[in-house]
């Protein structure tokens, strides 16, 4: 009878220690279901923007310096210095123009004087056109030989660079000086050709630089659009134009300049949400379904605002999506949010 009780009291153990082994497994088994955090995610404007790199230019770029060679006789302007159209900038030496003005004297009174004949009946025709041609050469020459022996600046700018000092003889292997119109400066972007129907001349668009930073916006304008795609890259050129009236920007800067081709109505997820495919590069993210599961779903990004991604496809308005705990995660699985 002792020993009935002993094998029951064993049993009676054994049964204990199964039933707790139990509940320990079921308890275990609860807790597989992964943890995640997730949240909702909706839709708003997104404003389309593409940022393109571009270096400054100036409007207008003219390379000053005579027709032919000659020794310079004066210099009036140095580098740095702000020009009127019509300034003089430098006096070549005057000894060829001396011989033209006073060839273009000579000509003249001798053109008077056949022209007074030939009102008379004195001078043949023949003489009077021949006259008349050689008074129109001095003239000609007279003017070009002005034109390059006192120098003048075609434009409103500044000298951007002077290549010679006085005395010297220009031997026309760069310019005398370099004059650049600054007021307005202009960029050159290449944008792709999907965006050709949606650039317009006159848009508005911003212009930051490495010089001043990106906190400070310069507001410029859509100037020319060119009227061919290269074939090549798939790329068009546009004009951009910044009225510089302070001189701010300057030709040779670096600067960027962000169009806005208008908002779309997408979602918008935390970027802590997208996964990268590691071999196939593609992004994705883990949806909550009603029923606890999760969907991978592949996503095709857009703009990156902040922490935030726009989202182009494969999320919908109001779906929850997993923002922590992904790397435990498979299509279909059970999981616990964590709020």
């Amino acid at each position: 009878m002792k020993r009935f009780n002993t094998l029951l009291i064993a049993s009676a153990a054994i049964v204990l220690m199964s039933c707790g082994q139990n509940d320990q497994n079921t308890q275990q088994a609860v807790e597989e279901n992964p943890k995640v955090t997730a949240v909702t995610v909706n839709a708003e404007y997104v404003s389309q923007l593409s940022v393109y790199p571009t270096i400054i230019e100036a409007d207008i770029a003219n390379n000053i310096a005579p027709q032919s060679s000659a020794r310079i006789s004066k210099i009036y302007v140095e580098i740095g210095d702000k020009v009127e159209a019509g300034q003089k900038l430098a006096m070549m030496d005057e000894v060829n123009l001396e011989k033209a003005r006073l060839q273009l004297i000579n000509d003249s009174i001798e053109f008077g004087r056949i022209q007074q004949l030939h009102e008379i009946g004195a001078a043949s025709q023949s003489d009077y056109e021949a006259m008349t041609l050689k008074y129109d050469v001095s003239q000609r020459t007279y003017k070009n030989l002005l034109e390059n022996t006192i120098l003048k600046s075609p434009i409103s700018g500044v000298v951007t660079a002077r290549n010679y000092d006085e005395g010297d003889m220009y031997a026309m292997a760069q310019p005398l000086f370099v004059i650049q119109k600054l007021n307005p400066v202009k960029m050159l972007i290449n944008i792709p050709e999907s965006k050709y129907s949606q650039i317009k001349k006159g848009m508005e668009v911003d212009i930051t630089t490495d010089a001043y930073g990106d906190q400070q916006v310069f507001k410029g304008v859509v100037s020319l659009i060119y009227p061919t795609i290269n074939s090549v890259t798939h790329t068009f050129p546009v004009e951009v134009k910044f009225m510089n009236k302070d001189l701010t920007l300057r030709p040779g800067m670096f600067a960027r300049v962000t169009v806005n081709y208008g908002d779309n109505f997408n979602v918008v997820i935390p970027d802590r949400a997208v996964m990268k495919q590691i071999g196939s590069g593609e992004q994705y993210v883990y949806i909550v379904n009603p029923d606890g599961t999760v969907s991978y779903t592949i996503v095709e990004l857009g703009r990156r605002m902040g922490n935030r991604y726009e989202i182009l496809s494969g999320i919908d308005d109001n779906a929850t999506v997993v923002v922590t705990g992904q790397t435990r995660l498979k299509n279909g699985i059970t999981v616990d949010i964590v709020k």
